[in-house]
C-alpha cells in the first residue's frame, strides 16, 4: 500500500504532567477510527518506541487510523514515576481523551498496547465506553487480570509470538477461548516475547486483521 504517512510529536496533558506523544496518521484520507497504543514494561526497557509497536502504529495508519502512540510517566520526556499499573492506566486515559479532541468527529475509538501496555490499553479500554474496539500484543495474561476484557465483550485483536518466553502461547489460547466473539487470534511462527527478528510480522498481522474491520 503507497499511502504517505507523517509523524507528528505531541504533548498530551497528563495527569502527572504532559505525556510525550507520537502520532501516525495518513494525510490523503479522512479516518475510519483512532487509535491508541500503551507501550511493554517501562522497568524492563519498553516506550513508545518498541520496535513491534511502531510497526503496529504504522500499519493502523497505513490503513487509515490515525494512532497514538506515548510514554507512560517517568518514560523519555514524561514527568513523573513508575506506578506499576494505576498511574499508567490515568496515562492512557489521558491518552483516549487526547485523541478524541484531536478527532471530534471520528465516532470509532480503538485502545490497545504491548506487552504490560495491552494490560493497561485493553483494561482501560474496556471500561471506557467510547472505546469499541481492543488490541493487544504480546498480552502477559498469566501475570495480569484481563478479567474486564473479557466482561466488557468488545471486538478485541490478538498477536503472541509462538515461543514468547514469558507468556506461553497456550495462555494466550486459553484467554482467547473465554472471550466472546467477535476476536481473532494470530499467532507468529517462531517469534519470542519481543518479536526480535520479526517485528515487520506484527505490523503485518495489524493490517491484515483490521484493514477491512468496521467498529
Amino acid at each position: 500500500m503507497n499511502t504517505d504517512i507523517r509523524a507528528i510529536n505531541v504533548d498530551v496533558p497528563g495527569p502527572a504532567g504532559p505525556l510525550e506523544g507520537l502520532i501516525n496518521a495518513r494525510t490523503d484520507a479522512q479516518p475510519r477510527a483512532i487509535a491508541v497504543l500503551a507501550h511493554p514494561l517501562p522497568t524492563a526497557g519498553g516506550t513508545m518506541h518498541t520496535k513491534a509497536l511502531y510497526h503496529a502504529a504504522k500499519a493502523l495508519a497505513r490503513i487509515n487510523v490515525p494512532v497514538l502512540r506515548f510514554n507512560f510517566r517517568g518514560v523519555g520526556r514524561s514527568p513523573g514515576a513508575f506506578s506499576d499499573g494505576p498511574g499508567e492506566q490515568d496515562d492512557c486515559r489521558a491518552a483516549i481523551g487526547f485523541m478524541k479532541s484531536r478527532y471530534p468527529d471520528v465516532k470509532s475509538i480503538w485502545c490497545g498496547g504491548m506487552s504490560f501496555g495491552s494490560w493497561i490499553g485493553l483494561t482501560v479500554g474496556a471500561s471506557d465506553p467510547v472505546v469499541t474496539t481492543l488490541i493487544g500484543i504480546a498480552c502477559p495474561t498469566n501475570r495480569y487480570d484481563y478479567g474486564p476484557v473479557i466482561a466488557a465483550g468488545k471486538p478485541t485483536f490478538l498477536i503472541h509470538g509462538e515461543r514468547d518466553e514469558l507468556i506461553p502461547v497456550r495462555e494466550i489460547r486459553k484467554f482467547y477461548g473465554l472471550l466472546p466473539e467477535p476476536k481473532e487470534l494470530v499467532v507468529i511462527d517462531g517469534a519470542d516475547h519481543l518479536f526480535d527478528g520479526k517485528v515487520s510480522e506484527v505490523g503485518e498481522a495489524v493490517e491484515d486483521l483490521l484493514e477491512d474491520f468496521n467498529a
